[in-house]
């Protein structure tokens, strides 16, 4: 049992933490980034882009044709790899803050609509976080109930079991193996230039 508000407040914390955790954001905000040239054609992106309104170059707009810029995005299809920005004539030239970039961002999969919907995995985990929060109704203790599915082994006086190996998503996000396994395709990639 819990109110709507502690609830609004458990899924806002469970949103922050996979953002964190995964790199990126699962629904649409409207934001400018300020990003780097480095003297190459194609710009990696902080996050995909939704919706895009204006590149610009040293304060020069520059046009976002199909035929001058390939912009690479969200809603995201099969095959993406990471966001970005080619020029296809030109180069983004070298210098820090050089390049804004202004729209609507966010990490979506399609749903028929322009920006798409948070991807369905996400939203689950995000549940599933919340529901690790809130005691049930049978625990007294809410820290139990938060920690259960660490449980390997009990015992009483006459009696004990022991349950299967805990496995690992291959990597720790939450520290909750359920919701690891189902964020870990979500996890931003190393940058282009990462060596």
């Amino acid at each position: 049992m819990a109110s709507d508000a502690r609830l609004l407040s458990l899924l806002v914390e469970a949103g922050a933490l996979l953002d964190r955790v995964t790199g990126w954001f699962f629904e649409p905000r409207q934001k400018t980034f300020r990003l780097d040239g480095r003297g190459t054609p194609t710009l990696e992106l902080p996050t995909p882009p939704l919706q895009l309104d204006e590149v610009h170059i040293f304060g020069a707009t520059i046009s976002m044709h199909p035929d001058d810029m390939v912009i690479v995005g969200a809603p995201v299809e099969p095959g993406f790899d990471a966001p970005r920005l080619t020029l296809r004539r030109a180069v983004f030239p070298r210098g820090a803050g050089n390049v804004e970039a202004s729209g609507v961002w966010g990490y979506t999969e399609p749903d028929g609509t322009p920006l798409g919907r948070t991807p369905l995995t996400i939203r689950r985990a995000a549940m599933l976080l919340v529901l690790r929060q809130l005691p049930k109704l049978t625990d007294a203790d809410s820290a139990a109930a938060r920690s259960a599915w660490r449980l390997l082994e009990e015992r009483t006086r006459d009696q004990s079991y022991r349950l299967a190996a805990r496995r690992d998503a291959g990597v720790v996000l939450t520290g909750d193996p359920e919701v690891d396994e189902l964020i870990a395709r979500y996890r931003r990639p190393a940058g282009l230039g990462a060596a």
